[in-house]
């Protein structure tokens, strides 16, 4: 899942990207609102145009040169962004909150805060994006635990890298439906590499080699021209 931070202090954003990227996220970062929305507009590392296209979660501070956050929030939503909004500001009395929420924002949290916390509402706003009402994802015997991060087939356990489990991911809460390679470019992975090498399809067969079994249901499928799907069911 890929998440834009905005935040303006840089000891304090450089260590946020770190705990998502440590956490599985794919992360873009942003100094100020201005580049907030630039990011937002173009996709940012992953080069998806549309407002927010690319990012599942924005996590937005309030006090932010050239564009206030408040001012980038308003923007986003007019314009129809699709990614959930987590404000982490130091504006901490009822009256922000209310503003916040009310333009829009899907969370607030205030600073100083546990990032065990932040991540933990992270992968729940993930969660409701997707409509994953559980923390659990289950196709056919295959589970895969996305709190703990953890995949199973059957009762077998699957040892996954950090970049498989992020692919697999992204397929299981869009399961049953096709995701395209540009899909998974865009929300999975931060590659030094043009979309148009074969990074995804090689992922796609190391996931493939752990999570198939034979004598049980096929469960990740190609289908040519279109993409990925995740399905019992071929």
């Amino acid at each position: 899942m890929r998440v834009l931070v905005v935040e303006d202090f840089p000891p304090l954003r450089e260590a946020l990207v770190q705990g998502l990227e440590e956490a599985g996220f794919a992360v873009d970062a942003a100094g100020n609102g201005e580049d907030a929305l630039l990011h937002a507009r173009t996709g940012g590392a992953a080069g998806a145009a549309g407002a927010g296209g690319a990012y599942d979660v924005i996590v937005l501070d309030l006090l932010l040169p050239k564009v206030d956050g408040l001012t980038v929030l308003k923007t986003l939503r007019r314009q129809e962004c699709a990614a959930h909004i987590l404000i982490l500001t130091a504006k901490d009395t009822p009256e922000d909150r209310i503003k916040g929420l009310d333009l829009g924002a899907d969370d607030y949290m205030i600073k100083p805060f546990v990032f065990g916390e932040l991540l933990a509402r992270v992968r729940a706003l993930i969660r409701r994006k997707y409509e994953a009402r559980k923390s659990q994802v289950r196709v056919a015997d295959l589970e895969i635990d996305l709190s703990r991060r953890t995949v199973k087939r059957g009762s077998q356990p699957i040892d996954l890298s950090g970049r498989e489990y992020a692919l697999l991911e992204y397929l299981a809460l869009n399961a049953g439906r096709i995701v395209s390679r540009a899909d998974i470019w865009q929300h999975v992975y931060d590659f030094n590499a043009s979309l148009e090498s074969n990074v995804v399809d090689v992922f796609i067969g190391l996931l493939r080699k752990k999570i198939e079994r034979t004598g049980k249901p096929r469960l990740l499928h190609t289908r040519r021209g279109q993409g990925y799907m995740l399905a019992e069911e071929g």
